[in-house]
């Protein structure tokens, strides 16, 4: 008969030793310093990370006082750490010429990581819409991918055991509506061009909702268009154009007649440049003097011509 003695799985001497406090202090989250050589963007991080006003404040806070709030990791196949989040805090660490940053490491696969990323970054206060489009892409995605359950009675992917949709959980925790969170997704089908001009607040949300559904070989001649015309679309311009997009009729020229268009605000606006109305000022007078007086001039009119109304 042969021995069983292969198949026994024996005890290390470490085991034997260690008390059940030290195994579970082993397993909590701890808090390292890792270099920030080893700190890797998350992959198709959606929020931009630039050197402006706000992050100089922050680079000095860290110089001062250190990082307060340590980012998420989590390990990479190809060595080092992936942040979860953090990606700011990284930044001032650099500005603020660290060589560490404190860092929580996590096991998490790609949905669990995306779903902190997209949290963790939404909590800011200045976000662009393309951020915030992507993010709630990313998000739901992730969520369906959660809720993919083959025990379920809906086959509709994306329902959750509660019975909500996806896309209701993301508009719930973020504190909004369904239908305003498919419209921020709906951003991300505009071209990299139109999208930063949403950025820039050149085009107003709305209208770029409504521009999303134009191909994107369409909304390349929408840019042509705009430039001829120096002008963007209303909403009911942009509205327009997916209509005749949809009737497959979204042409350069159809989009300049559009364009050309004068829009309702502006048959209402007078504009006075200083060039218009300098030459009734002594030359030494401030554009704030020149306001001053013309509001004055404006005042003493309307109230000689109610008095005369008044006779």
């Amino acid at each position: 008969m042969k021995s069983s003695a292969k198949n026994i799985s024996l005890t290390s001497v470490d085991d034997l030793f260690s008390t059940e406090e030290s195994r579970i202090d082993e397993q909590r989250e701890k808090i390292v310093d890792i270099p920030l050589s080893e700190l890797h963007p998350f992959k198709d991080h959606p929020f931009k990370v630039i050197d402006n006003e706000a992050m100089l404040d922050t680079a000095e806070s860290v110089k001062q006082y250190g990082v307060l709030v340590p980012a998420i990791v989590r390990p990479r196949e190809d060595g080092g750490y992936e942040l979860v989040s953090g990606h700011r805090r990284k930044r001032a660490c650099e500005l603020a010429e660290l060589e560490t940053m404190p860092v929580i490491v996590r096991k998490l696969d790609d949905d669990a990581a995306t779903i902190i990323m997209v949290d963790s970054n939404l909590q800011r206060e200045n976000i662009l819409p393309s951020e915030r489009a992507y993010a709630f892409k990313l998000k739901l995605e992730a969520i369906k991918r959660q809720g993919a359950r083959s025990d379920l009675t809906c086959t509709q992917v994306g329902h959750k055991l509660d019975g909500k949709k996806s896309v209701e959980i993301v508009a719930d925790e973020a504190g909004s509506s369904r239908n305003q969170v498919q419209r921020y997704i709906r951003l991300t089908e505009l071209i990299p061009e139109l999208l930063s001009m949403v950025d820039e607040k050149k085009i107003a949300f709305n209208p770029a909702v409504e521009l999303s559904y134009l191909k994107p070989e369409e909304q390349l001649l929408l840019l042509e268009a705009m430039d001829k015309e120096q002008a963007t679309p209303s909403l009911s311009q942009a509205q327009r154009l997916k209509k005749f997009s949809a009737e497959g009729n979204c042409t350069l020229e159809a989009m300049c007649a559009i364009m050309s268009e004068e829009k309702k605000g502006e048959l209402d606006k007078v504009t006075l440049t200083g060039d218009k109305i300098k030459k009734y000022f002594p030359k030494n007078y401030t554009p704030q003097q020149m306001e001053a007086t013309i509001i004055k001039l404006l005042e003493g009119w309307h109230k000689k011509r109610t008095q005369q109304q008044e006779r």
